[in-house]
Parts: structure tokens; C-alpha cells; sequence
């Protein structure tokens, strides 16, 4: 794999793909609403594409000519219902089928894990729009990753381990790890159409 845009370039886990993918000498497409909050560092390191994931249009460019796609997508600290999320990556997808791109790792949440009467009150609009994202997927025949992961820790990398179909037992991935996961699991078949648990390698 050689070139992919990846969707959130700009939050927490999108900026660290796109670094782990700079590393990994891709060629990386940012696809962002505010090119001012990509790091100068990072900026210019990639293709910016401006957009919203809500205009098809702009999500279509974005995709042609890749081989892989990384969606971040979030809604920052906002907690209120949403469908932005599931809708967005309702336009990802079609855009990937119309360009021929197969591979995708998608961020949600160790939530999904939870009976939804198990998940904090605070939690249920996003985790719905989360499970809508998540159904949307597995709708689909592209080979998908999606990423459950734990409490997002704005840390430094430790390592990180994942198990297809449940959770590791850590309850903390640092947003290093979790960035670099998204990116390596775009060429590992293992992964591909799995619902993925991840945490770091040390006990949490």
C-alpha cells in the first residue's frame, strides 16, 4: 500500500495516523475542514483535501486514487445525538465503491462492546450513532477494520495489543497507538472484515 487519505486528520487519533503513516514513508492525504489546524510539521508532509465528510462531492475527490482509508472521524467533547458520524462514512463508503478502494480501518468504541443498557448514560447518543456506523460497515463487502478502543489516553506510544471480536482486558490506549493500529492494519488481511479490541501493551 502506498497512498491513503485519511478522515479526522486534524483530532486527537487522526493527527497521530497521519504521523505514523508519514513514518511509515506513505503518501498520505489529510482530508480536513480547517487546513490551519494541521501542524505545520505535517502540512507539509501531505495532500490536503478540504471538506466536509458531508458533502459527497468533497469525500469523492478524496478517495480517488487511493489504496487505503483511515476514517478518525469524532465529535471532539460533544456528547449530544448525532448522525453526522454514520452518515459521513455512508458518503466514505459509496465514494471508496465508485473508486474501487477496498481496504478501511474505522475508530469506534470499546463501548460496542457493552449491552447498550451497560454503557453510561452520558455515552448513549454517541454510541448510537457509533453502532450506526458500525452496521453500516458490516452492510458492506469492503475489507474493514473496525477499531474498538478503550479511554484514549494523550500519551506517549508504549505498545499496543488487539484481539479480533473482543477486548484485550486493557482499558487504555494512548492516542499514539491507537493512530499507528489504524494505519498498520490496512495491510494485515487478519484484520480485515473484524471488529478489533485494542489497548496498550502494559496492564491499565
Amino acid at each position: 500500500m502506498n497512498k491513503i487519505v485519511i478522515f479526522g486528520s486534524t483530532g486527537m487519533t487522526g493527527l497521530c495516523a497521519v504521523e505514523s503513516a508519514i513514518k511509515k514513508g506513505l503518501n498520505v492525504r489529510a482530508f480536513v475542514r480547517d487546513p490551519s489546524k494541521l501542524p505545520d510539521h505535517l502540512r507539509d508532509n501531505v495532500e490536503i483535501v478540504k471538506g466536509d465528510i458531508l458533502e459527497y462531492d468533497s469525500v469523492l475527490n478524496a478517495v480517488r486514487g487511493v489504496e487505503g482509508v483511515v476514517v478518525a472521524v469524532g465529535t471532539r467533547n460533544d456528547l449530544s445525538p448525532t448522525t453526522a458520524l454514520s452518515e459521513g462514512l455512508k458518503n466514505i463508503i459509496k465514494a471508496m465503491e465508485e473508486s474501487n478502494v477496498e481496504v478501511i480501518s474505522v475508530c469506534l468504541s470499546a463501548f460496542l462492546f457493552y449491552e447498550p443498557q451497560k454503557v453510561p448514560p452520558r455515552f448513549h447518543d454517541l454510541n448510537a450513532d457509533h453502532q450506526r456506523m458500525l452496521d453500516v460497515l458490516k452492510g458492506t463487502n469492503l475489507k474493514y477494520i473496525a477499531c474498538f478502543p478503550p479511554h484514549i489516553a494523550d500519551q506517549p506510544p508504549v505498545g499496543y495489543q488487539v484481539k479480533n471480536g473482543e477486548s484485550p482486558g486493557g482499558r487504555v490506549i494512548t492516542k499514539h497507538d491507537l493512530g499507528l493500529f489504524l494505519v498498520e492494519s490496512l495491510t494485515k488481511p487478519e484484520h480485515y472484515g473484524q471488529i478489533v479490541g485494542i489497548c496498550n501493551n502494559h496492564a491499565q
